[in-house]
């Protein structure tokens, strides 16, 4: 098969060397651009782990240069700054999978939360990229909205039951996350001696991932109680999720049959945890019931599934690929 073109911008972060990790190794994508905001370095510079694997040259962005030789591109920006790009971008006829929030939500609730949008347009035609649930939009798919880490992990593991949820009722989600999804920008809350052999909840029931959950399974936001963690750790996210349900039902079976056909879930037996997904594509989930409560726990790599994997999965599908085509499944375990 033909080599597709593909790009990066914002190689600098976690997240951009996370691609460049599988894109290096992919069969049919050609990473022929890299860039950054400011250039003038090689990749292996902004990453030394990369020494003797990719040293390409890591470029200022330019829309022009980029419309020329990508058939896709990576945008690895933080919100605000991607909407920027993605604009000319889709101008220019080039598929673009955003990793950013700029397009996951409806203009309303992004402007709520987030800034000002300056590409409405782009707004009306966006695939939520989260493959399990909309796997055929996404093949024809010119602009992907990559979902937030925390929805990921939360809507996977909500899917399921959702119709056995009683109506109007609390979703209550305790998430814990690693250092890494924060970002590589340094600040008081990540610095070692705040994070070292600690644990504390961040914006609790305020974080605009909250709405982004409640928004794409179709409830209240004000039904969506959520509260995130910082753990001591570099990578990985576990959620624990509370709803009430209704009527008699296996609650496992249901797990097992609504995702028997999809290869990035493992319906697990027993609680699952972060190690056993670190560095993969997989959500692990785990449910049990008491009475009418259902205790579900789901488990990701906030870089991979939470971000990287899953936009290289997105892509994939975007250009008719196997989805799974260079996602890494053997865990960083021990």
């Amino acid at each position: 098969m033909q080599k597709i073109g593909v790009g990066i911008v914002g190689a600098t972060g976690y997240t951009g060397l996370e691609l460049v990790k599988m894109l290096v190794k992919h069969p049919i994508f050609d990473l022929v651009y890299i860039a950054n905001s400011e250039g003038g370095t090689t990749i292996n510079k902004l990453h030394p782990s990369l020494n003797g694997v990719c040293e390409d040259i890591v470029k200022k962005a330019d829309v022009a240069e980029i419309s020329q030789c990508c058939e896709l591109v990576f945008l690895a920006l933080p919100h605000k700054t991607a909407m920027a790009y993605v604009k000319p971008l889709i101008a220019n006829g080039v598929k673009v999978v955003d990793l950013s929030a700029d397009y996951r939500l409806p203009l309303d609730i992004y402007e709520e939360f987030y800034c000002p949008h300056s590409d409405k347009e782009n707004l009306s035609h966006v695939v939520y990229g989260l493959p399990e649930l909309n796997r055929e939009a996404l093949k024809n798919a010119k602009l992907v909205a990559n979902p937030g880490c925390f929805p990921t992990s939360a809507i996977l593991g909500l899917l399921p039951f959702l119709k056995k949820r009683v109506a109007n009722t609390p979703i209550i989600i305790d998430a814990k996350t690693g250092v890494s999804g924060a970002g590589k920008k340094l600040s008081e809350v990540t610095h070692f001696v705040n994070v070292n052999d600690n644990l504390f909840a961040y914006n609790p029931l305020g974080h605009r991932h909250a709405p982004e959950i409640a928004q794409k399974v179709g409830v209240a936001f004000e039904e969506v109680h959520f509260v995130p963690h910082l753990v001591p750790i570099t990578r990985g996210m576990l959620s624990s999720i509370y709803i009430q349900v209704e009527s008699e039902f296996d609650a496992v079976a249901l797990l097992k049959e609504f995702y028997k056909d999809e290869q990035g879930i493992r319906v697990s037996e027993v609680p699952v945890n972060m190690k056993n997904v670190a560095g993969t594509n997989f959500c692990d989930i785990y449910v049990k019931r008491k009475g009418n409560m259902l205790f579900i726990s789901s488990a990701i790599d906030n870089l991979m599934r939470g971000a990287s994997s899953q936009a290289v999965v997105n892509a994939n599908i975007m250009m008719g690929l196997d989805e799974n085509m260079a996602i890494p499944d053997i865990a960083y375990v021990p």
